[in-house]
């Protein structure tokens, strides 16, 4: 888990049946950014290969990883495959692994490329990195208030 007060990129996932979306922070870790959206096909294993070169080549020190929870707060099963996705990645990338509570990031997402004049035919793939931006930037802007609002991290039992 982070101490809200590194520096380095960050990378956030918004973690998806089908897509991936993924964003990465500044070094200064104030701004989120759009970076890329991941998909994998039906039965086929979430793409931590992918992620882990992402985390190389963007020279990532930390990574968020949204945790899908139900309207109640709950895990479910989406929840869990997330925690095993970012268990998977801190394990395999030596990278500490953070949970974020993504309710909403969709929504915010669709609603902000709605409102810059995006069609939904046109958006699937940017709706995933956008969501994953509102992860980021929400995980930023509380490590910079001194706060946590962390799930657990990759290598904990829970929150």
């Amino acid at each position: 888990m982070s101490d809200g007060g590194g520096t380095g990129r960050v990378l956030a996932v918004d973690w998806g049946q089908r897509r991936f979306g993924v964003a990465v922070s500044d070094p200064s870790r104030l701004i989120a950014q759009p970076l890329v959206t991941l998909t994998r096909r039906p039965k086929q294993r979430a793409p931590v290969a992918a992620v882990l070169a992402l985390i190389t080549r963007h020279d990532i020190v930390e990574v968020v990883v949204g945790l899908p929870l139900t309207p109640e707060g709950e895990e479910g099963e989406a929840a869990r495959a997330a925690r095993d996705f970012g268990a998977a990645l801190a394990r395999r990338s030596g990278r500490p692994v953070t949970f974020w509570d993504e309710r909403l990031s969709t929504a915010r997402a669709l609603r902000a490329a709605r409102e810059a004049g995006v069609k939904d035919r046109d958006s699937r793939g940017r709706i995933d990195q956008m969501a994953a931006v509102v992860i980021l930037q929400s995980w930023l802007d509380a490590q910079r208030a001194g706060g946590t609002g962390a799930l657990g991290d990759g290598g904990s039992d829970g929150p």
